[in-house]
């Protein structure tokens, strides 16, 4: 009897209790959906530390390239031959190899143009082309074995071994090959005329291994546009003949200028490597005169090499003015800023300033994050949007002040994601896309006193609305119109939030940068960046990672009340606050009295761990004037109007 009075009365308290804290409003929150034990679904592996580091079982391949490449520019082809030595590191037999043929989009049959929508443009492609490009494999070698059992399957190609390859066993595949080069190549290579020439942009240019990891195995995501790129680190070695007069700048650093420049512009090349300003190499007249400035006037060979690079591109034409500056590396490595760009750009407000970007980008990333790893960072004027690989990026010809300065910099903070931290951005775009547009977001600020400072607006709807999609979405598999948002800003916007308002600039830097010298030139997934940023930071961010990243939650935080305590100004007022929807976030509350005395509180997102509805002291003793959560509005709440109380 005693028992059932006891549980009569815990369920009448708990009924009361219920009532007490049940919202004015409706709210859609359930506390358990977000703040659930069981967000890391799997513990740590030999490979991959439950703290999100590298463990002692990580391991990874390595594939070095040699690459001869020719270029004709009437009929825009480029033959070339490709070496690569393949360095199997896991503790697997491979029977089989796997590499990319991403020209091979370019191919009417591919894929990829089959996703192309009737009758519109994309920028990934255009299915009303007349273009037909696509490689053409005229010989395929392994271990200087003639005969090689290979598949080609739209942009994805398997050489079956006659012998599997054992662990740390190593082979080499030769490759002869040849494409025509397009001239809009999914907003990533192309051919820009210009009234001097033209100015073509060379990239997905070599067939290129595919990534074998502890993750997935072989990772044989066919190549469709939208989803970019997941390489193994090597080193290249690449020698690219092009026809009299025309000017070649790449990945690497030039092996051969003695053989290529002439005594002028060798002198003019050493100063800019002592020069903070920007020293003109090939001038505009230099152009349009046509000076025999090279060494010789017959079709030349220059030479390149990178080291531990994940890629290599390249950019060749007779219409390049040529400038460079250098770059201070914190370690004192030598370090070159260069641009090249045609005539047409070369205005005050446009790529006369390029190299003074490219510079004060590398310097600013290096000194925040980790160091710049390649002696050369080359800026083109292209008919690219923008477009990014190690030590040369690609961006538009017309683009003038800010918006060159943002593709420069967004294009060059490229180099630390993916090019340093090498993740999966054919899978996880977000993982490059969102967290360099995060860092940009920093660069705005830092550069020339905040000449290009911005303050771009908060559009919570717009984010987060009935035609947005979650974060955690494969590129290929987003909305076109939904991959500025999902894959660029929100994730960016979500860092910026976690650093301002939630861990602070001082842990956040702290554990990012640790992220980012643990998984320097390795592959991390985004459960090795949440448990990095959990451990490093000592805060459990499950929450974050599930409402920001995996889910699509919303976030509408309200004011339901404010009382006076025994209605009496004078003892202070109670705030009921309220989460109406399922993301939750920290509260930002201010206040202000009939006097004009002001307040703060900031409240940690705990106060949210089992309730949707919440109570908060104000430190006052007169009437208030107006209480508001979040009055910076630096949250995406979806419904500002309901954040504010104002008094009688």
């Amino acid at each position: 009897m005693i028992i059932r009075i006891m549980i009569s009365v815990y369920f009448s308290l708990c009924l009361l209790i219920i009532k007490a804290q049940a919202p004015v409003i409706e709210s859609k929150y359930d506390p358990q959906a977000l703040f659930s034990p069981s967000f890391y679904t799997y513990p740590g592996t030999i490979s991959r530390a439950a703290t999100g580091e590298p463990n002692v079982g990580y391991w990874q391949n390595k594939a070095d390239y040699q690459i001869s490449a020719t270029l004709n520019d009437n009929s825009h082809e480029v033959k070339g031959q490709v070496t690569i030595t393949y360095k199997n590191n896991s503790p697997h037999f491979l029977p089989f190899v796997w590499l990319q043929l991403d020209q091979n989009l370019f191919n009417k049959e591919s894929r990829g143009q089959a996703r192309m929508p009737v009758g519109n443009r994309s920028r990934y492609g255009d299915a009303t082309s007349n273009f037909n490009g696509g490689y053409s494999i005229n010989s395929v070698q392994l271990n200087e074995n003639s005969t090689t059992n290979y598949l080609i399957t739209d942009t994805r190609m398997q050489i079956r071994l006659p012998k599997a390859m054992t662990p740390g066993g190593t082979m080499k595949i030769k490759i002869n090959y040849s494409f025509v080069l397009p001239e809009y190549g999914a907003d990533r290579c192309g051919i820009l005329p210009t009234k001097n020439g033209d100015i073509f942009a060379v990239a997905q240019w070599y067939p290129r291994m595919c990534v074998y990891d502890d993750i997935e195995g072989w990772n044989t995501a066919p190549y469709l546009g939208p989803g970019e790129f997941y390489l193994e680190y090597g080193n290249f070695d690449v020698n690219i003949t092009v026809p009299p007069g025309h000017v070649v700048v790449s990945s690497g650093e030039l092996q051969n200028p003695k053989e290529i420049l002439s005594g002028t512009q060798l002198a003019r090349l050493e100063q800019a490597k002592k020069s903070d300003k920007t020293v003109i190499i090939r001038s505009e007249q230099d152009v349009a005169e046509g000076k025999g400035w090279l060494a010789t006037d017959k079709p030349l060979t220059w030479k390149f090499k990178i080291s531990n690079a994940r890629d290599f591109s390249w950019a060749s034409s007779k219409a390049f003015i040529w400038d460079a500056a250098k770059i201070n590396l914190p370690g004192k490595k030598p370090c070159l800023a260069m641009s090249v760009y045609p005539a047409e750009s070369n205005t005050e407000k446009g790529w006369s300033r390029a190299t003074e970007y490219t510079k004060a980008s590398i310097e600013n990333y290096s000194k925040r994050w980790f160091e710049y790893p390649y002696p050369i960072a080359t800026n083109v004027a292209s008919n690219i949007g923008g477009m990014e690989y190690p030590g040369i990026v690609f961006c538009g010809s017309n683009a003038e002040e800010a918006d060159l300065f943002g593709v420069t910099d967004h294009e060059f903070g490229h180099t630390w994601f993916p090019m340093i931290v090498g993740s999966n951005e054919r899978k996880y775009g977000w993982m490059d896309e969102g967290f360099n547009t995060f860092i940009n977001s920093l660069a705005d600020d830092d550069f020339n006193n905040g000449e290009y400072k911005s303050n771009p607006k908060i559009n919570a709807k717009y984010m987060f609305g009935e035609q947005s999609e979650p974060i955690w979405s494969t590129p290929d598999a987003l909305k076109e119109s939904n991959i500025g948002t999902a894959l660029y800003f929100k994730p960016g916007y979500g860092l910026q939030l976690l650093r301002n308002e939630i861990l602070g600039p001082e842990r956040f830097d702290y554990a990012f940068k640790e992220y980012i010298k643990r998984w320097a030139y390795k592959h991390p997934t985004p459960w090795d960046f949440f448990r990095t940023m959990d451990n490093v930071s000592g805060e459990n961010l499950s929450w974050f990672w599930k409402g920001w990243f995996i889910e699509n939650y919303k976030l509408d935080q309200a004011i339901e009340s404010v009382k006076y305590e025994k209605d009496k100004p004078e003892n202070g007022a109670i705030a009921t606050i309220a989460n109406l929807d399922q993301m939750a976030m920290p509260v930002n509350l201010t206040y202000e009295t009939v006097s004009g005395e002001k307040g703060k509180l900031n409240l940690p997102v705990e106060v949210w761990n089992n309730v949707a509805v919440w109570k908060v002291k104000l430190p006052t003793t007169e009437s208030l004037k107006r209480v508001e959560i979040d009055a910076e509005k630096v949250f995406p709440d979806m419904n500002f109007k309901n954040n504010v109380w104002n008094g009688n």
